[in-house]
């Protein structure tokens, strides 16, 4: 059964100027991850999934995948408002060999148990059984918690997983307790508890700062594996610390567009109404990273 495992970044999706996707620095970003990390998350929060059409989020997945070949394994977020489009997203994405999709609680409007167990089992029965279908549960983006109750149905109904992304320990070690198995996977949705998780047996995490440092999430996530606790830890505080610099920029989101810029891997920009990080911001991002001796 696939899972994932190591490094998985959410990646960016670039644009241009006029808000249109920018393929070029889309492959630049991919031929430059796709080398150092295990796989790709693509089309999620960072990627701006939800702010692109059907149409558009589908060349970003054809795009990384034939940038990205077969180096790292493809993640396709293909959740939205509603079953139709989570449907035709996810075929497409099975359709072009991807490795998973995954999809968050459908948003905007809140959703009952009944209406989340029709929305998975609709697209595992439209999709197949033989691609996995994660559950990314994002509660501040979804608008509502999914239970640990209904994380279970979902998982008798055939449902393969789920990217946590509460940012709750708690809420991560119960599903690692009563859900983690041969048959479902359970992925931290964050860089920034990597230490705990990993002590919980997890082994992946999709680590919104491994757009612009990857090298340094595949270290800490080599350091958690290898049981080297000392250098996780000092590797974790580091990382948790160049999360702390990105507010800088007013969101993690922004900031990591900027970092990829001054790390000279692509001028990315981000989809309107999103502002870019202004000069003065990235300034003061340049010299935090800088004093923590990153770039």
């Amino acid at each position: 059964m696939f899972k994932m495992r190591g490094v998985v970044p959410p990646m960016i999706t670039p644009f241009d100027s006029r808000g249109e996707i920018d393929a070029d620095s889309l492959a630049r970003i991919v031929r430059y991850l796709s080398h150092q990390v295990q796989g790709l998350f693509v089309c999620g929060s960072y990627g701006s999934g939800p702010m692109m059409s059907v149409e558009e989020r589908m060349k970003v997945a054809e795009l990384t995948k034939k940038t990205a070949g077969d180096k790292v394994a493809l993640v396709v977020h293909t959740g939205s408002t509603n079953t139709r489009d989570t449907v035709l997203l996810s075929r497409h994405a099975k359709q072009i060999g991807c490795a998973a999709v995954a999809a968050v609680g459908p948003y905007y409007f809140s959703h009952t148990e009944d209406d989340l167990l029709f929305f998975y089992s609709d697209i595992i029965e439209c999709v197949g059984s033989d691609l996995p279908i994660y559950v990314y549960n994002n509660p501040r983006f979804q608008g509502y918690e999914i239970s640990l109750s209904t994380m279970r149905k979902l998982k008798g109904i055939g449902v393969r997983g789920v990217k946590d992304a509460t940012f709750n320990i708690l809420t991560f070690a119960s599903y690692m307790r009563e859900l983690s198995g041969d048959s479902f996977d359970v992925v931290l949705g964050t860089e920034a508890m990597w230490l705990p998780a990993r002590a919980l047996g997890c082994e992946a995490f999709v680590p919104g700062i491994g757009n612009a440092f990857p090298e340094l999430c595949v270290r800490m996530w080599k350091e958690g594996m290898n049981g080297d606790l000392e250098a996780c830890r000092k590797t974790q505080f580091l990382i948790n610390d160049i999360r702390s610099l990105m507010y800088l920029a007013r969101s993690t989101q922004l900031a990591v567009y900027a970092m990829v810029g001054l790390r000279g891997i692509a001028n990315a920009l981000p989809r309107a109404p999103f502002v870019p990080a202004t000069e003065n911001e990235k300034k003061a991002l340049c010299a935090g990273l800088k004093e923590r001796g990153v770039i």
